[in-house]
């Protein structure tokens, strides 16, 4: 059986070949690539979502062939090589764990936290914020810049206190709204979304992955309405409300009941 070492030298080499040979590869550049990448990693996040392994050992695999893809193209343009990527994470690791290579010592993983941001600041970070990448979708980046925020304090103590935040959001949303002022609405629900991101953190929930699993539920529910209205020799746009309703409290009984 091929060691790790064996086993990415021989994807090296494939890619070597695919870019030599292969004309769709041979065309690719790093801006052709970025959406195919940022679709690969979403398919990963629905694996990792879903807790199918299968699906992320693979998608895992089209990640790595991705890295080699952009490290070959950076190579072919003078611009870094393979080894230097690999090589340039490794030196941040260690840099980054002195707790491990050196002879800090941390009491827990929040302290291990707080000493990665200091040393991003002694790098030359312009804020302890400039690590949040501003294409993450906007609920992630609530969940990252919260986590970012909290590593200088800058962090409210219990989660009573965080949800004395969502009510007050709330009501000053509805303020909003009976306003009539849509900016000012979009304005107050985006705090609102921000503080119940705030709160998921503190429950030590996933707050995107949360509303996936809500997406998901709704698609699966919505669905099976659809089938058993056809069922029925229904279309849903011909029921009420109150029929849709009715199905859609049968079929979650149903999924309960499970």
């Amino acid at each position: 059986m091929n060691t790790s070492g064996e086993a990415f030298l021989r994807l090296v080499q494939i890619m070597d070949d695919l870019r030599e040979k292969c004309p769709w590869d041979k065309k690719q550049t790093v801006q052709t690539l970025r959406q195919l990448t940022i679709e690969e990693t979403y398919e990963l996040a629905d694996a990792i979502s879903e807790n199918d392994f299968k699906s992320i050992k693979e998608e895992l695999g089209d990640l790595l062939l991705h890295i080699v893809f952009y490290a070959k193209i950076g190579a072919e343009q003078n611009q870094f090589t393979l080894e230097e990527v690999i090589n340039g994470i490794c030196e941040k690791l260690i840099h980054r764990h002195p707790h491990i290579y050196g002879d800090v010592k941390v009491n827990d993983e929040e302290d291990v936290k707080r000493n990665w941001e200091k040393l991003k600041l002694k790098e030359g970070k312009a804020s302890v914020l400039s690590g949040v990448p501003k294409a993450l979708p906007s609920m992630v980046k609530a969940m990252r810049l919260q986590e970012k925020a909290k590593q200088v304090g800058f962090e409210w103590d219990t989660k009573e206190q965080v949800w004395e935040k969502v009510e007050e959001e709330n009501r000053e949303l509805l303020e909003a709204v009976l306003s009539g002022d849509k900016d000012k609405m979009e304005d107050e629900l985006g705090d609102v979304f921000f503080s119940l991101v705030n709160f998921a953190r503190f429950l030590q929930v996933d707050a995107e992955n949360a509303l996936e699993r809500t997406n998901k539920k709704f698609i699966s529910r919505f669905t099976s309405m659809e089938a058993e209205a056809l069922k029925e020799g229904k279309y849903l746009h011909d029921m009420s409300l109150e029929e849709m309703d009715a199905m859609w409290n049968r079929i979650k009984k149903t999924e309960n009941a499970l």
